[in-house]
């Protein structure tokens, strides 16, 4: 008996089975394809993302096939900038905005750890032919894809994430909500050859009617830099047409000649917004593009998808331990739906932005946008149901990473205090207004206990964790709060205004849980150690 059988072997599903397996979970993933695909998709990871990536072990990896982004500019036919993204500012997770990669390099990263866990089964080379729910596991069914040979696997949970043509979305029958944006798009990837700098805006949008185009870097492969230019197809333009080789270059010649780079692969994608109205039916979850897909304009595909899997992870940690009842999955739609469709909305107000073919409508958007009457840009979504306190301060924020000082060691939060649910309180040591009960209801939890300060005092009661850069503190007062309790995935539970504050917060906390079947107290566990 398998604890998680995973359909598919992309990068999500990679990250989701590392992560698991971290945990000591038995996992088996099953992916038709026996070779990994080794053309780039996806470009972007944010800060979120980045932390997470470096909580699971691959931090180093990504390091060596990323690099920070620029500014994001948009501008307009003539040159005019419209709308610019600092992606290149310090982030609340520490580090830049968004890193850019290079993804057949990146997954080459992930699964090189992934085949270091002694859990991990990997069945490549086999599909998925059926499955059935029994109440207490899952029964799979699979196929060998290339020849005739059938197995079984039998698990506690099923997770789809076999893509946006999900064999397992489709067979649970569950429906897409469409959020209305559809566009095709030509997307060419290059690596330019050595000592070739070009004359282009680092990272942009060129909003010209007659050609949207998009500019990005593509991260780092074999030492080499690489870029991607994507083109919106024209009303009347076949899509025969617009894969032409030699077209391509027509496209590509105003930016970069044959003789500065290597055309790495071009072919063109429909960009959609499509969610599923429930990614989990009983046993059975579906996570990444199975779940949702988006227009790239956020650079949030492969982001929304790690964000799953570490929603995912930490949860289905719990119920495998027997810490808790499955209906705390009922949580995860609750939670990353609205999240997404937030960055979805978020990515259609810039595509709509770009993808304006009409001359005289690009005239109004310019002028609006001169005139600062263009629609604001939507704020960046944050948890607001699920697992949170709703009403306290920073209920549902993502919480800061910052270097700290404990112990006699200097780093990253997650290294230095570690992961897992955090009780965090200003000046004071918690334990001082929480009752016994309940720091044995956090201990079972697995959860940080600990007080922080600015700098070490020595009349404060227990060791303070020193905030050395003051992203906490600043966090902390920027929202009136005394305290918060923070989640294994980063987001903060709640938020007390006062240090008494502090003990109703950790028993709504606990109460929470246990009203998803959490038995305390729990076998200490980190959340992605």
């Amino acid at each position: 008996m398998h604890d998680v059988v995973q359909i598919g072997y992309g990068p999500v599903s990679q990250v989701l089975a590392l992560m698991l397996a971290r945990q000591g979970h038995r996992v088996a993933v099953v992916e038709r394809w026996s070779e990994p695909y080794t053309l780039p998709r996806a470009v972007c990871i944010d800060h979120e993302a980045a932390r997470m990536l470096r909580a699971i072990g691959v931090g180093d990896g990504l390091a060596r096939v990323s690099q920070p982004a620029p500014l994001y500019q948009w501008f307009n036919a003539q040159w005019e900038e419209l709308l610019c993204l600092d992606w290149s500012a310090d982030s609340v997770s520490g580090g830049p905005e968004v890193n850019f990669v290079h993804q057949p390099s990146l997954e080459a990263e992930f699964r090189a750890v992934v085949r270091e866990q002694p859990g991990v089964e990997l069945n490549l080379g086999w599909e998925l032919a059926g499955f059935t729910d029994r109440g207490d596991h899952v029964e799979v069914r699979l196929q060998q894809f290339a020849g005739t040979e059938t197995r079984t696997l039998r698990t506690r949970y099923l997770v789809g994430v076999d893509g946006a043509n999900s064999t397992v979305r489709g067979r649970l029958g569950i429906g897409r909500e469409d959020a209305g944006f559809q566009a095709d798009w030509l997307v060419v990837d290059m690596k330019l050859n050595p000592g070739v700098t070009l004359d282009i805006p680092d990272c942009g949008q060129y909003c010209n009617p007659e050609r949207p185009t998009t500019m990005v870097p593509g991260g780092v492969q074999d030492g080499r830099v690489c870029r991607r230019w994507e083109f919106m197809r024209l009303p009347g333009e076949t899509r025969d047409a617009l894969q032409d080789e030699a077209h391509v270059w027509k496209l590509l010649g105003k930016w970069v000649r044959p003789d500065q780079a290597e055309l790495v692969r071009h072919t063109i994608y429909t960009f959609r917004s499509l969610v599923a109205e429930t990614w989990r039916k009983g046993r059975v979850l579906i996570a990444g593009d199975a779940a949702h897909t988006m227009p790239p304009f956020m650079g949030q595909g492969m982001c929304a998808g790690i964000r799953d899997a570490w929603n995912l992870s930490w949860k289905l940690d719990r119920i495998l331990r027997g810490q808790a009842g499955d209906e705390l999955l009922d949580s995860y739609t609750a939670e990353r739906k609205p999240h997404v469709n937030g960055v979805i909305d978020a990515a259609v107000y810039l595509g709509r932005i770009i993808c304006i073919a009409d001359p005289a409508e690009a005239a109004e958007r310019d002028r609006a946008f001169k005139a600062g009457t263009a629609a604001p840009f939507p704020p960046f979504p944050h948890l607001t149901a699920g697992l949170v306190a709703q009403g306290t301060p920073m209920a549902g924020l993502l919480s800061p990473h910052g270097t700290v000082r404990w112990r006699g060691r200097e780093g990253r939060w997650d290294d230095v205090v570690g992961l897992g649910f955090c009780v965090v309180l200003r000046d004071a040591d918690p334990a001082t207004v929480l009752r016994p009960d309940q720091l044995r209801a956090l201990k079972g939890l697995g959860a940080h206990v600990v007080g922080i300060s600015a700098a070490p005092q020595g009349d404060m009661v227990g060791d303070m964790v020193v905030d050395a850069d003051g992203k906490y503190l600043s966090f902390l007062t920027a929202h009136g709060a005394a305290g918060m309790v923070t989640r294994p995935d980063f987001y903060v539970f709640g938020g007390a205004s006062e240090a008494q504050g502090l003990a109703g917060l950790v028993d709504e906390l606990t109460q929470a849980l246990g009203d998803h079947g959490v038995r305390l107290p729990m076998v200490a566990e980190h959340a992605a150690a």
